[in-house]
């Protein structure tokens, strides 16, 4: 029989470029790691001798053979098995999806998931796809493929660019309430639009930023959780891979995330909720036109309706769907591997009432979700959705 699986401790580390420059300290990736992992210890107040397995998700580990495995020593955690997840942007959400599993099929009680990425000092482009995709060699960039999105929904919705500017001012905003995130100055409209092009209609400031950061969660079984004076339940946790459209009549849109909208259902089933049960969301807005995206496929509007929302200011902290609290990957940036987990943190910090001057109001239920890479034209490789509660029945 299953069973439920709650998380009882996060922590994170800033997530900036900690590569030495402009008066920043350099900081190694394993650091970064057990910075994170140490910080979750200690807020679930956990003897680190019951961790049973770990998770850890890392995109870029050059030489490494075992990146978690380094930071398992440097936090005293010799001999525990430990498995290294790479999916991309979604390698996070797949260490505590994969954790969430063993534990809610009995296979252990106490895990540990964390992701890092260090991508300060990776020199030109990141080299997603090389060798492998030949629409991501011959230039086919993800900020290309934003760009193309963003394009289909102004031209489909009437989606307006200074919509997508407002997701980064709100973004923004959130962000100079969070001590974790890179960029926390306000900007205006103004600003975001008069940043450098970057691939038409997208700004600078509209894409995130490649950066340094870690994120860690201790997960337990429901017989564990008893013991903790706060848990938060992991209602659903789906990853599913992307598809590829062979037919031009498939109704595949650039404007939609067809392999998000799959997954979201998915959860939502198994959790048994709606997206009107949705108190606020995490999501994946690596670029801000992703924001509006996530929000349609989550169920969280109607298609078309999510610009509009942004500019009546709905989805700000205080509004009726509050939407990315952290300042989401546009203020707190993207190291690939951590960015699941980062969002699971904040999830977990925002239903503890624990999130300081960005809480949000007396929140129930949060949804999380991650893309990762590309399969082929326009669909990901990978969407993550997780659901958390704060509904505990003892």
């Amino acid at each position: 029989m299953d069973r439920d699986v709650y998380v009882v401790g996060v922590g994170m580390s800033k997530f900036d470029r900690f590569n030495g420059q402009k008066g920043r300290p350099y900081i190694p990736v394993i650091d970064l790691g057990v910075e994170a992992v140490e910080a979750a210890i200690q807020d679930a107040g956990i003897d680190r001798r019951r961790i049973e397995y770990a998770y850890c998700g890392m995109v870029f580990s050059g030489a490494m053979q075992g990146p978690g495995q380094l930071v398992l020593r440097d936090v005293g955690l010799l001999g525990i098995p430990i498995e290294n997840v790479k999916n991309a942007c979604a390698s996070g959400t797949g260490a505590i999806h994969e954790l969430y599993n063993d534990i809610r099929k009995g296979l252990y009680d106490i895990g540990l998931a964390f992701g890092m990425e260090k991508l300060s000092t990776i020199r030109g482009a990141l080299p997603l796809g090389v060798g492998f995709d030949h629409e991501a060699s011959m230039g086919m960039a993800m900020t290309g493929k934003y760009a193309m999105r963003a394009r289909r929904h102004m031209y489909k919705y009437g989606t307006t660019i200074e919509q997508l500017a407002m997701v980064v001012v709100k973004s923004r905003e959130n962000a100079s309430k969070n001590p974790y995130a890179m960029f926390r100055d306000p900007v205006t409209v103004e600003d975001v639009l008069n940043s450098r092009m970057i691939a038409d209609p997208l700004t600078l400031y509209q894409c995130c930023p490649n950066n340094d950061g870690a994120a860690a969660a201790i997960l337990v079984s429901e017989d564990v959780a008893k013991e903790f004076d706060n848990p938060i339940k992991i209602e659903a946790s789906v990853l599913i891979s992307g598809s590829y459209p062979t037919k031009p009549s498939s109704g595949v849109g650039v404007e939609t995330y067809t392999t998000l909208i799959k997954a979201v259902e998915l959860a939502y089933k198994r959790a048994g909720i709606t997206a009107k049960d949705i108190d606020f969301a995490e999501v994946h807005d690596a670029f801000s036109i992703g924001e509006l995206l996530a929000m349609e496929a989550s169920g969280l509007c109607k298609p078309g309706e999510s610009g509009k929302l942004v500019e009546e200011g709905v989805t700000r902290i205080d509004g009726e769907i509050p939407i990315n609290p952290s300042g989401g990957l546009l203020s707190c940036g993207h190291p690939l591997g951590a960015t699941g987990v980062r969002q699971v943190v904040e999830a977990v910090w925002q239903l503890r009432g624990e999130a300081g001057k960005r809480q949000i109001k007396d929140p129930e239920i949060a949804l999380t979700e991650t893309l990762g890479g590309g399969v082929s034209g326009m669909d990901v490789a990978a969407a993550g959705v997780i659901i958390l509660s704060n509904h505990v029945k003892w």
